[in-house]
């Protein structure tokens, strides 16, 4: 049988173009799946802490406040400081809230309500930082002095009743002065204390509040 010519099949090399394209197209993949993986890390002790405040919940355990479902982040709103000066709401993220909702005039409801918000808060003992206390003055008129000492401490800020009612909302058949809010430090509004509040209920409400700050005291510090 003759000998046959050996046959050479030629391929091309990829031009250094090429190559460097090939390489920089691996690297934003690389990029992407390591922003991706820091991300889920970040994010990994909020999504725990939530899952066990709100999946795994031991047999008889209740909660005293209704959860807000879904949450409702703090919309982005321009409200004023109780000397006039403008203030974001959105500054006020970074921490756990206990808000409160009334008109300048703070009847005998409204006062007790920044009263049980006030002995809240310092029924947390040293945890106590990580929750501010806000009240959410829903007209323009002025604030009593007589309310000065009550308000020690806490943030008071002017928002109107037509642009908080984006955000907030009472049961049926209840106002917003009626309820205490909590709202988490991301800025959702994710539960709501029942509307008239006595102090048993109060007393509940400490012991919604204290599992809250546990569940998120892997990630969430005193301070904003």
């Amino acid at each position: 049988m003759a000998d046959e010519p050996l046959g050479l099949t030629v391929h091309s090399m990829p031009s250094p173009r090429q190559a460097l394209a090939g390489a920089e197209g691996r690297r934003t993949v690389l990029g992407r799946w390591k922003m991706v993986a820091v991300l889920l890390c970040c994010a990994a002790p909020v999504i725990a802490s939530y899952f066990t405040y709100y999946v795994i919940r031991p047999e008889g355990r209740s909660v005293y406040g209704e959860l807000v479902d879904p949450q409702r982040p703090m919309p982005n709103i321009t409200g004023a400081q109780r000397d006039g000066k403008p203030v974001q709401l959105s500054s006020l993220k970074g921490q756990w809230l206990l808000v409160a909702v009334a008109d300048a005039g703070c009847d005998a409801l409204c006062e007790q309500q920044l009263y049980l918000q006030r002995q809240l808060r310092e029924s947390l003992g040293r945890e106590k930082d990580r929750l501010d206390r806000v009240w959410i003055v829903s007209d323009a008129a002025p604030i009593p002095e007589r309310l000065d000492n009550g308000l020690r401490g806490a943030t008071v800020v002017r928002v109107p009743a037509a642009q908080l009612a984006q955000w907030l909302a009472p049961s049926a058949g209840h106002a917003l002065a009626e309820h205490l809010f909590v709202v988490d430090p991301m800025g959702n509004w994710m539960m709501r204390f029942p509307a008239g509040m006595d102090t048993a209920g109060a007393g509940r409400a400490k012991r919604d509040l204290d599992r809250l700050l546990r569940a998120s005291a892997s990630w969430d510090e005193p301070g904003r």
